[in-house]
């Protein structure tokens, strides 16, 4: 029998992508999914189960051990990741404990696999190129709590036959980005040619197409790695550089505005990371 895969998050803009390489692969999956999941999905196969839950960061060790039963590998990409609010929110406490939770009920299940993912913003950033080995000093509550999950799912693991993944994310965009992200915010100003106020471009980051990072996240999962990996392209590009390619697929270069706005306390000077190479076993 095929392996199942629990994919957390599924109807999440990353999640979504993660989905997308289960269907394209034939995974037997189970989602563990909040009700009308049906308007962000669509139609599934006939091999997806569904598990409806309020908030899956709110079960109990115990229901994650019965939702996992029969579970060969789990992909969490669950997360609190409203635009504006996540990076501060308390409720990233939120997901932390439940994620620890999470993992004690795979642990109890017998998982063979259990893979999370996380963000290139756990780094102590800076200008060199980050590394699975680069410190660990994350300088908000989100990059804290997801840097708190790594380590302690990497203690909780290491003491059982389940073997533990994280994946970094580093900048994806693409298909299903909420409205007031970078990239849908200029494509929604540019194809009604309006003004796009930006701040000053300069800063430095690591794209990567959300439908990619999906693919190597699903393909990550498949393999045989364990620890922590970079999810990212490796190839570094401002903003100004980003912006601009997509104004010159409407031929609106003058419509950026560069500088309009001041900088925030997200904006990083660099972050840009060393990609990881999945192998994958063959099918």
């Amino acid at each position: 029998m095929t392996p199942r895969v629990l994919i957390t998050g599924a109807t999440g803009f990353v999640g979504r992508q993660i989905l997308a390489a289960c269907v394209a692969r034939k995974v037997n999956m189970r989602l563990v999914v909040r009700a009308g999941w049906q308007d962000k999905l669509g139609d599934l196969p006939d091999t997806c189960e569904i598990v409806e839950v309020e908030d899956l960061f709110a079960q109990s060790a115990d229901w994650w051990a019965a939702t996992l039963t029969g579970i060969d590998t789990l992909i969490h990409s669950a997360w609190y990741t409203e635009p504006g609010k996540y990076l501060t929110s308390p409720k990233n406490t939120e997901c932390l404990i439940g994620t620890l939770q999470m993992a004690r009920g795979a642990v109890q299940a017998g998982l063979r696999r259990f893979v999370g993912v996380g963000t290139c913003i756990e780094y102590q950033l800076g200008p060199k190129i980050l590394t699975p080995e680069t410190a660990l000093v994350p300088s908000t509550p989100y990059g804290q709590a997801k840097a708190a999950a790594f380590h302690a799912l990497s203690g909780l693991f290491g003491e059982t036959k389940t073997e533990f993944l994280w994946c970094r994310l580093f900048q994806p965009y693409g298909e299903g980005e909420h409205a007031q992200r970078l990239y849908p915010y200029l494509h929604n100003r540019l194809s009604a040619g309006k003004t796009v106020t930006l701040g000053s471009g300069r800063e430095v980051r690591d794209f990567i197409d959300v439908k990619t990072a999906g693919a190597n996240i699903f393909d990550a999962a498949r393999g045989k790695d364990v620890g922590a990996i970079n999810i990212c392209t490796g190839i570094p590009k401002s903003v100004r550089e980003f912006a601009t390619e997509v104004a010159q697929i409407y031929g609106r270069p003058d419509l950026l505005k560069f500088g309009a706005l001041e900088s925030s306390a997200s904006d990083w000077d660099h972050i840009v990371g060393q990609p990881y190479q999945p192998d994958v076993p063959d099918s």
